[in-house]
């Protein structure tokens, strides 16, 4: 019989997808401070694209997270028991980023409004604070839960963390929103991320869905 509740013993699972999506959100975080601060003065247009890019970053990184609360975290504290001080180290750490990422709302939608220096300079500095907070996050989840969630999640538990995303997203997000995952990995690593999803939607993602991110990109960064 299968069990249901933890995996087999000397068996790990797969976790490395987290890997994948963590990548995602170093890049665009590092990025995002640079493209604010390109926006020439009362360059409204420019401001509103950036703006959207940067509202859909922070909204892969809640779902994330709200995965992580809802599907990780109570299965780890119940059969893991991760040490006390480790625990309360990556409390903090969410409070910090929560805290950060509560500014931003307010922040993106001044600058957006007028697409002044003074409040672009603002902006940035309140992202590059968010990116130290996240990737300081992003680094003891990676060394100490992801090899916890290896040994004490089975592979359908863990696939759930990726379904609950996805289930959350605007559909018409989806292809840039996996076009962000998608756009640093290997090609090993691409094929385990899109391996998930219904042949539909895998097959929309290679084909409609890279052009248009590919598209995005160049509307975004300029490039």
């Amino acid at each position: 019989m299968t069990n249901l509740t933890n995996p087999t013993p000397g068996q790990l699972t797969d976790v490395h997808d987290m890997v994948v999506v963590h990548r995602a959100f170093r890049r665009e975080l590092a990025l995002a401070p640079r493209l604010v601060r390109e926006v020439a003065p009362g360059d409204v247009a420019r401001a509103a694209v950036i703006a959207k890019h940067i509202r859909l970053a922070l909204t892969g990184l809640h779902l994330h997270h709200t995965g992580e609360d809802l599907l990780l975290w109570p299965k780890l504290l119940d059969r893991a028991a991760p040490s006390a001080d480790l625990i309360h180290r990556m409390e903090e750490q969410h409070h910090r980023v929560e805290d950060v990422v509560e500014r931003l709302p307010d922040a993106l939608d001044r600058w957006e409004a007028e697409a002044r220096q003074a409040t672009g300079a603002e902006l940035a500095a309140t992202i590059e604070e968010l990116r130290e907070a996240l990737v300081e996050h992003l680094d003891d989840e990676e060394l100490h839960i992801l090899p916890l969630a290896a040994r004490h999640l089975t592979p359908t538990e863990w696939a759930a963390l990726g379904q609950h995303g996805t289930s959350e997203m605007d559909k018409a997000d989806l292809p840039i929103l996996f076009g962000m995952v998608l756009e640093d990995a290997t090609p090993q690593e691409r094929v385990m991320m899109l391996g998930s999803l219904p042949i539909p939607v895998q097959l929309l993602l290679r084909t409609v869905g890279a052009w248009q991110y590919r598209r995005y990109v160049r509307r975004v960064r300029g490039a």
